[in-house]
């Protein structure tokens, strides 16, 4: 069985989408022997959200392989700039880069809701570099459904020399009205003669923190933050600001050989997986994913709703309130997509088209779908469903039996 794949960018797409894209190459390839598979992988070295697409081929000419791959752009390029241009406020730009800069963010004035949603647009690098505010802080990703924020943060190191003195870098982070995600951040450190500490303010100073230590390089094991090389410790709920400090116990001396440094920062949780090899480094360019978590305002939905003029939430919206700190998100209602911080921004979504949920007659409505069976028929009509069955008249039946049987 020969598979090809192809590798397409869905950023910022919802299944429907994907799900129509399923459909167009099915039509395709209907009358070969080949299969489709779609699966999404959200981890990639540029931090991006893409779909691999494999495809059976079989017997398909090479030609028909360059019509798979025509198609799949096209739709990729199509849906993107439409979704993108609901997604951004009139008149705005809506890419910094390879970043969607969607309403409430904004890369200049008048375009974000308030200062918090300022992103910084740095034209002078190619591709353009998409900064927090005016931070050095990159910002690979804004997720409006779950209102996170995906950036990349400076590691911290603590190294010494062979007379015991050090030089460091600390990492610290001011983040505003922004919260670290609890849920899906850890505190990690990295070396053998380490123990690191975050400190911070979540309406009261709190700290917390995690010791490493090992005394042979043979002691650890690649892959594992258990406390020999490397540990973690989780963060807090409601954390805003932080500063991470490194300290050790006998200044590398004992495993000056191998570990130098000590290292820590406060990355995404599954997107860092220690190496031995890491205690040999230094650590000065290491920047790590983190998410922090984002809301409109520190009110809650009952609350905001209360002054119309500066509800977030517009038309066809439902309000939500986070797990993580104070404030409110909106987001589209079922069977809508869209961005519902704008004015008509969610619109609805044509089941009929992207799912192909009917085995007969599909009826798409706002918000929704219904499925019909024809005259004769009976059953809901889905695909998931009973289907369609031809009605048996039970009546007529028993009327035949009853006069063969008098006969």
């Amino acid at each position: 069985m020969a598979w090809r794949s192809v590798f397409v960018s869905f950023d910022n797409l919802t299944e429907p989408c994907c799900g129509l894209l399923r459909f167009q190459l099915s039509a395709i390839l209907r009358r070969k022997s080949t299969n489709i598979r779609l699966s999404p992988t959200p981890k990639t070295p540029s931090y991006s959200y893409f779909h691999w697409m494999k495809i059976n081929m079989g017997s398909t000419s090479s030609g028909r392989f360059m019509e798979i791959i025509v198609l799949a752009i096209i739709l990729t390029a199509t849906t993107t700039a439409t979704m993108e241009a609901a997604q951004a406020k009139a008149r705005c730009q809506s890419q910094c880069g390879n970043l969607s800069v969607p309403y409430p963010f904004g890369t200049e004035d008048g375009c974000f809701m308030d200062t918090q949603f300022f992103i910084k647009c740095d034209e002078s690098v190619e591709p353009p570099k998409a900064l927090l505010q005016n931070s050095t802080i990159d910002v690979l990703h804004i997720d409006l459904d779950a209102g996170e924020l995906r950036i990349l943060n400076w590691a911290g190191s603590d190294c010494y020399n062979s007379s015991g003195s050090s030089f460091r870098f600390s990492t610290w982070l001011r983040s505003g009205l922004y919260n670290i995600s609890s849920t899906k951040n850890k505190l990690t450190a990295i070396g053998c003669d380490t123990y690191a500490f975050i400190t911070g303010s979540i309406g009261q100073d709190y700290a917390t923190g995690c010791l490493s230590l090992c005394d042979e390089i043979s002691d650890v094991i690649n892959e594992s933050c258990s406390g020999i090389g490397c540990c973690q410790a989780s963060i807090p709920r409601g954390v805003r600001d932080y500063e991470i400090s490194l300290a050790s116990y006998y200044n590398h001396a004992r495993v000056l050989s191998f570990n130098p440094c000590s290292h820590a920062f406060v990355v995404e949780e599954g997107e860092y997986e220690f190496s031995a090899s890491h205690l040999n480094n230094s650590g000065e360019d290491w920047k790590l994913p983190m998410i922090l978590d984002w809301t409109i305002g520190d009110q809650s939905c009952s609350e905001a709703k209360k002054d119309p003029e500066t509800y977030a939430c517009k038309e066809n919206t439902i309000c939500r309130e986070p797990e993580n700190g104070n404030g409110y998100l909106c987001k589209c209602g079922n069977g809508l997509q869209g961005n519902p911080y704008l004015s008509n921004g969610c619109q609805d979504i044509d089941e009929c088209e992207t799912l192909r949920p009917c085995s007969s007659t599909c009826h798409n409505t706002f918000g929704g779908f219904y499925c019909s069976c024809p005259k004769g028929y009976e059953g809901d009509g889905r695909r998931d469903g009973s289907g369609c069955s031809p009605i048996v008249n039970h009546h007529n039946w028993k009327l035949h039996i009853t006069q063969t049987a008098i006969g």
